[in-house]
């Protein structure tokens, strides 16, 4: 399912949303403009967890490649290892440092539209500081969510998908009501829908618990940090329950009733003033 477009109004305008994006963009096109042979921006800023939890006694974190090799019997592809590069900041660091980093362009085309549809409702309940350190934090803890369940990989984790899954957590609890216009295909055809958004929210997080548990003791091979995603989910719903129960949030915005008016429809006529 693919969101289009959510009925609830921003009040302002999502500055930081729109930063992040911007920083985010940034960094892919710096990813897409690497040359060289050496070790790239994936590998230096993204988190390894064998590295962030590597002791000065353990034996050095290897990065495994697959090379290519030709035999008298045709290619043949093998496992190729080597040290795995220092990282660029702080080996601790990289758990924020990986949020900003993508692996292609539907990975960061994905992450981006959905902290589009999202995220300028979260900051508008949040404030602007307020919404930029819980992106961040909710990043942090995505990716820690991650390590721990990780904690023997060499892969390099990258993207931002645990924090905007801390995002779509505080969507969820702060907007219970709300309803997403979502492109269904079924085969070949391609549906509008409109859908609650815990619906949509609900079965998205149904999902990556699911591939979460399937992923469980798969540490070595590559892939998509589903754990990342669940602990990032459970952070960002737990931080917005904690905020709006400290009454540390703005008032919400008001929901148009269903039925009313569709995410679609035109606005109502203005009225002119009596002549008097």
């Amino acid at each position: 399912m693919i969101p289009l477009k959510d009925d609830i109004p921003s009040r302002s305008t999502p500055v930081v949303n729109v930063l992040l994006i911007v920083v985010t963009s940034l960094m892919f096109l710096s990813q897409l403009g690497e040359t060289g042979d050496g070790p790239g921006m994936v590998e230096r800023y993204g988190m390894i967890p064998a590295r962030v939890l590597h002791s000065a006694g353990d034996p050095p974190v290897e990065i495994v490649e697959p090379v290519v090799v030709r035999t008298p019997f045709g290619p043949r592809v093998e496992e190729h290892r080597r040290p795995a590069a220092p990282a660029g900041v702080p080996d601790w660091l990289t758990l924020l440092t990986c949020v900003f980093l993508h692996g292609g362009w539907a990975h960061f085309l994905g992450n981006m539209w959905f902290l589009w549809i999202f995220g300028d409702n979260v900051e508008d309940r949040f404030g602007h500081l307020g919404y930029a350190a819980f992106y961040l934090g909710s990043g942090v803890l995505a990716s820690l969510s991650h390590l721990l369940t990780a904690t023997g990989s060499a892969v390099p984790t990258i993207g931002a998908s645990g924090a905007i899954a801390g995002v779509m957590g505080a969507y969820l609890f702060l907007y219970p009501r709300a309803r997403v216009l979502t492109i269904v295909p079924i085969f070949v055809i391609i549906q509008f829908m409109t859908i609650p958004a815990p619906v949509f929210l609900g079965l998205w997080f149904l999902l990556q618990l699911w591939q979460g548990a399937a992923s469980l003791g798969d540490v070595a091979s590559g892939g998509v940090a589903w754990w990342a995603h669940i602990g990032g989910f459970a952070v960002g719903f737990a931080i917005a329950w904690f905020l709006r129960k400290e009454d540390h949030l703005r008032p919400p915005v008001e929901i148009i009733p269903p039925g009313a008016a569709g995410p679609f429809a035109p606005r109502p006529p203005r009225r002119r003033p009596p002549p008097w």
